[in-house]
């Protein structure tokens, strides 16, 4: 977890205001929500999505109304190694703290627990820091994820939870002592005969007497995800599977695998808050947002399909009546935009994506769509135009990444032509959201310029911008700052430069080659690796068993999602499934994209290794064995392309989340994936690449002089 203290900054809670009540709920990647009200207040706890397969830092949206929320990041000691809080509940003991549980399958799939004097933390662990709920609880090796707790009207104390629970053939429960939060004194078993295609996220509640065990099934990563339930007069069944099954699914246009979900009784309403993906649907399955809708009873034990909207709150007349947003639909320009284009995968519904990320999405109210700057490169600006001067007092920003921190500067003007500073955050390390700024002014245009951000490659995004006057209820929250520096950009450089052609025949010995890219530095061997003639070409021949290394890291801007292209000249007679040519990242606590290196195979990571098979990236069309060809891979920090011989090969969109390490040369470190081959020239760099440039750099860099290659 990154290493934060708390700030003398107020961290202002939103009771009346601008924020979105329509569908998403929330701006920004938010899974696996649970929502709880205590007191007069309501909660939103939830995995924090968009990051290394839902990695990012724990937090908390908090609201007063239901309507307008705020993000708050919790401090919370976790174990070193642990990092994910995944599909989080929260509930209040007998002794009037607050119970924090999540899964982690660092040490085995667990579910820990921790608890506070607030529903915001800090938090402890609870049990010594030793696992709650183990895996194997309920049946042997059954992974202990996903656990919802339930409190019977006799205060005994319930969780069920379980994943993958298709292939355990059903779901675990256990009965925990409710004195200190931890001890199960029950444990059991509900198979899958009972709950029909059952795969994780149980949910269990009760109406008039009825026990209502509602699931997700389906892949959450794909539109297959859906909710259905089951029912029984004992909480812990037998069950008999519900009508109207499931009960909340694809719709095939607005909502995309819906799932995994809690539900809210207020007032005598029934809400139902769950994910879907975002629009367009990410690479990976891992950025996913929060939503609510009606939950309609038939009878205690039947409930009506629920309609996905994109209204929200809105529609169920839960409207915000605090001052008005005078920035809604306000005509807006940016120094730039991402206009997305990939080709279709199992993520898209194998259809094409043709998306632009326009600067008028920050002020059109909607948390379903985004500003984005066309690249990671900084200073990036995005400019308001009101209409005519107006008089407010705030301007609230939701960047794309609340657990992250952004640096900016507001500026003002009411011609266009002179400015003056509304706000200088250009030194914030504050993440949260929405993020505040207060001073009463005038003005037509606002700029708003994005100077600096927590993590390399990340882009300068906005949700939403709110311009309000008159008062509001304030109350105090205090956020951490963090101790991270502001991250590096990307230079551009040529880091890696090796080129064999003036090696003699022979064995290569240490440090013979240089490298003439800006990280400098020779190679050294692992084993028998040869310089041989081939084809007229001197290259290094690696027999599967030996590998390069190059000593120098990678900088920093190197790191998380920061643009990179790396290309060579290559020859593989007998090509395997992964032969790894180039890797520059660490292998450590991988995670889904939190890995890169450059494969010359057949398999599903054929091309580029991401640590994941659902963002790993696969040659469309293997390149032919036993002839030289020139490869390329370029990452801008939203989409990776594939080159062969100058021609684009496969892409797919991507966000990215490594650490620099060591330059390896035919090797990841897993000797399974040593290539066995020739390799005539190596290049990486920091920045990404056109076609264009990908073809130039083919031709500067072709080892034939005369000729193409055979």
């Amino acid at each position: 977890m990154k290493h934060r203290k708390r700030a003398g900054l107020i961290l202002i809670l939103l009771t009346a205001l601008f924020t979105v009540v329509a569908n998403p709920l929330l701006p920004g990647y938010y899974a696996d929500p649970t929502i709880k009200k205590f007191g007069d207040t309501y909660y939103i706890y939830a995995t924090t999505d968009g990051i290394k397969l839902a990695s990012g830092e724990p937090s908390v949206w908090v609201s007063k109304d239901l309507k307008d929320w705020v993000n708050v990041e919790m401090e919370m000691s976790l174990p070193d190694g642990l990092t994910n809080c995944w599909a989080p509940d929260v509930l209040e003991g007998k002794d009037g703290r607050y119970y924090y549980y999540m899964g982690n399958c660092q040490y085995g799939c667990n579910i820990y627990g921790y608890v506070s004097n607030t529903p915001v933390g800090p938090w402890v662990p609870l049990n010594e820091g030793k696992p709650v709920i183990p895996v194997g609880t309920g049946k042997e090796y059954l992974p202990a994820l996903d656990a919802q707790f339930f409190q019977d009207d006799d205060g005994s104390l319930y969780a069920f939870f379980g994943t993958w629970c298709t292939s355990f053939g059903g779901m675990g429960w256990v009965k925990i002592n409710s004195d200190d939060m931890f001890t199960i004194e029950k444990e059991g078993f509900i198979p899958i005969s009972q709950i029909p295609r059952a795969f994780e996220a149980a949910y269990m509640m009760k109406k008039n007497g009825t026990y209502i065990l509602m699931y997700s099934a389906g892949d959450c990563k794909l539109d297959s995800y859906a909710v259905h339930y089951a029912y029984s007069d004992k909480p812990t069944g037998p069950f008999t599977y519900g009508e109207n099954n499931p009960i909340l699914s694809s719709d095939g246009a607005l909502v995309d695998g819906p799932g995994h979900h809690s539900v809210l009784e207020d007032n005598g309403n029934y809400y139902i808050v769950y994910h879907r993906h975002d629009n367009p649907h990410s690479t990976g399955g891992m950025f996913r947002q929060t939503c609510v809708d009606k939950l309609t009873f038939i009878n205690d034990h039947t409930i009506a399909k629920v309609e996905p909207t994109e209204d929200g709150l809105c529609a169920l007349g839960v409207k915000s009546l605090g001052p008005e947003n005078l920035a809604l639909g306000a005509k807006a320009e940016a120094t730039s935009y991402y206009h997305l284009k990939t080709r279709g995968s199992r993520f898209t519904g194998n259809k094409a994506v043709d998306y632009a990320y326009s600067p008028s999405n920050a002020t059109d109210g909607s948390n379903n769509t985004l500003w984005k700057a066309d690249g990671c490169e900084l200073p990036q600006s995005l400019t308001i135009d009101l209409g005519k001067t107006k008089s407010f007092d705030r301007i609230l920003t939701d960047f794309e990444y609340p657990s992250h921190f952004y640096q900016y500067k507001t500026e003002i003007s009411k011609d266009g032509k002179s400015w003056s500073v509304y706000a200088d955050k250009t030194n914030n390390k504050v993440s949260g959201s929405p993020v505040i700024d207060e001073k009463k002014a005038k003005a037509r245009y606002i700029r708003i310029t994005v100077t600096g951000v927590e993590k390399p490659g990340l882009y300068a995004g906005i949700w939403n911008v709110a311009v309000t006057k008159g008062k509001i209820n304030l109350p105090e929250y205090q956020q951490m700052v963090s101790n991270a520096d502001k991250a590096s950009q990307p230079t551009g450089e040529c880091l890696v430069d090796i080129s064999f052609k003036d090696q003699k025949s022979g064995q290569l010995t240490d440090e013979a080659v240089p490298n003439t890219g800006t990280l400098g530095g020779k190679i050294t061997g692992r084993g028998n690796v040869t310089i041989q003639n081939i084809d007229g070409v001197m290259a290094a021949v690696f027999d599967g068993k030996s590998s390069l290394r190059l000593a120098s890291v990678p900088p920093e801007s190197m790191a998380w999602n920061a643009p990179f292209t790396a290309a060579i000249w290559v020859k593989n007679s007998e090509i395997g499934h992964g032969e790894c040519l180039l890797s520059w990242t660490s292998r450590r606590d991988m995670l889904q994209a939190s890995y890169a290196a450059m494969y010359y195979g057949t398999g599903n990571y054929g091309a580029v290794a991401h640590g994941d098979g659902a963002v790993d990236m696969s040659y469309s069309k293997v390149p032919e064995a036993d002839k030289w060809h020139h490869i390329a891979v370029t990452f801008d920090g939203m989409t990776e392309s594939i080159y062969v011989d100058g021609k684009l090969n496969n892409k797919a969109q991507l966000m990215l989340f490594v650490t620099p390490a060591e330059i390896r040369i035919g090797s990841s470190g897993n000797p399974d994936e040593n290539f066995s081959g020739s390799i005539s020239r190596i290049r990486l760099y920091n920045k990404s690449m056109t076609e264009a440039e990908i073809k130039g750099l083919l031709s500067e860099t072709n080892p034939f002089t005369n000729a193409q290659p055979n």
